[in-house]
């Protein structure tokens, strides 16, 4: 039982607080009062009413002009944003057709390649069959590094039969030729 009075004593002490305060506050309130008349009657002027320093009606003009800007800003971001896809939209059609057109080139090279690789294989193979002679008296008048890029792919027994067929200097820079057309390749 003394928990119980001790909790009603507090409830008094703060309505009494509140009561006081509330006292406070209309003695300040009437002050107020009291200095504005004051003000009043020693300018001579009414005084202008408390207000907000922008007028509502300019607040709400300035508000709307922000409200415009801020619109005319969201359309040109969205402008913008559309002529970014379009232009991605291009980007990516060109990098597919250039993509295609690569493609394409690398099929024709490679077919080119084998043609030409064909080529001299039919041609390595003719010099092979004819008479060693024949072929040597050809290879003479050849640019020697094409010649010895004949030579490189022939058999061995028909590329020594040929060049034992040939002039002395010229055999001997066809052979060094062949030795070192591989020198500048790179070891490993």
């Amino acid at each position: 039982m003394t928990r119980r009075r001790k909790h009603a004593g507090r409830g008094s002490l703060v309505v009494l607080s509140l009561l006081l305060l509330a006292s406070a506050a209309l003695r300040l309130g009437a002050d107020v009062g009291q200095a504005l008349a004051a003000s009043e009657e020693s300018s001579g002027q009414p005084s202008p009413p408390l207000s907000c320093p922008v007028p509502p009606l300019a607040l709400a003009q300035t508000l709307a002009e922000r409200e415009e800007k801020l619109r005319i800003r969201a359309q040109a971001i969205e402008e913008r944003m559309a002529a970014l896809d379009l232009v991605d939209a291009a980007i990516s059609q060109r990098l597919e057709a250039l993509q295609k057109a690569e493609e394409a080139l690398r099929s024709t090279i490679a077919m080119a390649d084998g043609a030409a690789e064909a080529d001299l294989a039919r041609l390595t193979e003719m010099y092979q069959s004819m008479k060693p002679r024949e072929a040597a008296a050809l290879f003479a008048r050849m640019e020697p590094q094409f010649a010895a890029g004949f030579l490189g792919r022939m058999r061995p027994e028909a590329a020594a039969a040929v060049l034992s067929g040939m002039e002395p200097d010229a055999a001997f820079a066809m052979t060094t030729l062949l030795a070192t057309r591989n020198a500048a390749a790179p070891r490993e």
